[in-house]
Protein backbone atom coordinates (compact mmCIF):
# COMPACT_ATOMS: atom_id res chain seq x y z
CA UNK A 1 0.00 0.00 0.00
CA UNK A 2 1.67 2.93 -0.93
CA UNK A 3 -0.40 5.83 0.37
CA UNK A 4 0.26 8.75 3.13
CA UNK A 5 0.23 7.70 6.14
CA UNK A 6 -2.90 8.88 7.30
CA UNK A 7 -4.48 7.82 5.05
CA UNK A 8 -3.09 4.17 5.97
CA UNK A 9 -4.40 4.85 9.31
CA UNK A 10 -7.40 5.62 7.98
CA UNK A 11 -7.94 2.44 6.10
CA UNK A 12 -6.77 0.54 9.12
CA UNK A 13 -9.26 2.02 11.31
CA UNK A 14 -12.02 1.70 8.53
CA UNK A 15 -10.91 -2.62 7.94
CA UNK A 16 -10.88 -2.93 11.31
CA UNK A 17 -14.59 -1.13 12.02
CA UNK A 18 -16.06 -2.80 9.00
CA UNK A 19 -14.74 -6.53 9.72
CA UNK A 20 -13.70 -6.68 13.20
CA UNK A 21 -13.31 -10.99 12.60
CA UNK A 22 -11.64 -10.86 9.20
CA UNK A 23 -8.28 -13.51 9.00
CA UNK A 24 -5.28 -11.69 8.71
CA UNK A 25 -4.33 -12.63 5.32
CA UNK A 26 -7.75 -11.33 3.77
CA UNK A 27 -7.36 -8.15 5.81
CA UNK A 28 -4.04 -7.66 4.31
CA UNK A 29 -5.10 -7.93 0.71
CA UNK A 30 -8.03 -5.92 1.18
CA UNK A 31 -5.93 -3.45 2.97
CA UNK A 32 -3.76 -3.05 0.16
CA UNK A 33 -6.74 -3.00 -2.18
CA UNK A 34 -8.10 -0.25 -0.78
CA UNK A 35 -4.63 1.58 -0.43
CA UNK A 36 -4.17 1.00 -4.46
CA UNK A 37 -4.39 4.39 -6.84
CA UNK A 38 -7.30 3.86 -8.02
CA UNK A 39 -9.08 4.16 -4.55
CA UNK A 40 -6.72 7.42 -3.61
CA UNK A 41 -10.09 9.78 -4.57
CA UNK A 42 -12.63 7.62 -2.34
CA UNK A 43 -12.83 7.99 1.00
CA UNK A 44 -11.40 5.57 3.36
CA UNK A 45 -14.53 3.62 4.38
CA UNK A 46 -16.28 3.40 0.79
CA UNK A 47 -12.76 2.24 -0.69
CA UNK A 48 -12.24 -0.50 2.36
CA UNK A 49 -15.85 -1.01 1.35
CA UNK A 50 -15.58 -2.16 -2.29
CA UNK A 51 -12.20 -3.99 -1.70
CA UNK A 52 -13.56 -5.97 0.61
CA UNK A 53 -16.48 -6.78 -1.56
CA UNK A 54 -14.48 -7.19 -4.94
CA UNK A 55 -12.06 -9.63 -2.63
CA UNK A 56 -14.87 -12.31 -1.65
CA UNK A 57 -16.57 -11.85 -4.87
CA UNK A 58 -13.39 -13.24 -6.54
CA UNK A 59 -11.73 -15.23 -3.41
CA UNK A 60 -14.69 -17.20 -1.93
CA UNK A 61 -17.93 -16.72 -3.99
CA UNK A 62 -18.86 -18.33 -7.48
CA UNK A 63 -18.52 -15.01 -9.60
CA UNK A 64 -15.29 -15.84 -11.50
CA UNK A 65 -16.81 -19.19 -12.98
CA UNK A 66 -19.99 -17.17 -13.68
CA UNK A 67 -18.06 -15.17 -15.62
CA UNK A 68 -16.70 -17.70 -17.40
CA UNK A 69 -19.65 -19.23 -18.25
CA UNK A 70 -20.82 -16.01 -20.02
CA UNK A 71 -22.43 -14.55 -17.59
CA UNK A 72 -22.35 -10.56 -18.02
CA UNK A 73 -20.69 -8.61 -14.69
CA UNK A 74 -23.87 -7.75 -13.24
CA UNK A 75 -25.68 -10.62 -13.65
CA UNK A 76 -22.38 -12.56 -11.95
CA UNK A 77 -22.27 -10.40 -9.40
CA UNK A 78 -26.65 -10.56 -8.24
CA UNK A 79 -25.93 -14.42 -7.93
CA UNK A 80 -23.32 -14.22 -5.63
CA UNK A 81 -24.79 -11.57 -3.28
CA UNK A 82 -25.75 -14.63 -0.68
CA UNK A 83 -22.61 -16.05 -0.97
CA UNK A 84 -20.57 -12.69 -0.42
CA UNK A 85 -23.12 -11.51 2.50
CA UNK A 86 -22.22 -15.59 4.15
CA UNK A 87 -18.66 -14.46 4.16
CA UNK A 88 -19.71 -11.15 5.29
CA UNK A 89 -21.49 -12.44 8.34
CA UNK A 90 -18.87 -15.08 9.14
CA UNK A 91 -16.38 -11.96 9.48
CA UNK A 92 -18.79 -9.91 11.51
CA UNK A 93 -18.92 -7.45 9.22
CA UNK A 94 -21.06 -3.92 10.22
CA UNK A 95 -22.71 -3.95 6.77
CA UNK A 96 -24.03 -6.90 4.08
CA UNK A 97 -24.62 -6.38 0.12
CA UNK A 98 -28.45 -5.87 -0.54
CA UNK A 99 -29.64 -6.54 -4.05
CA UNK A 100 -31.22 -3.22 -4.84
CA UNK A 101 -27.64 -1.61 -4.28
CA UNK A 102 -25.98 -0.39 -7.57
CA UNK A 103 -22.68 0.72 -6.32
CA UNK A 104 -21.87 -2.51 -5.13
Amino acid sequence: MKAPTGRRRAVTKALTALLPLAPYADMEKIRADAGSVHMKTLPPTIAVWLATVAHIRHAYTDYEKLLAEGYDRDSARFFVIEQTNVVLTRWRATRLLDADDEDD
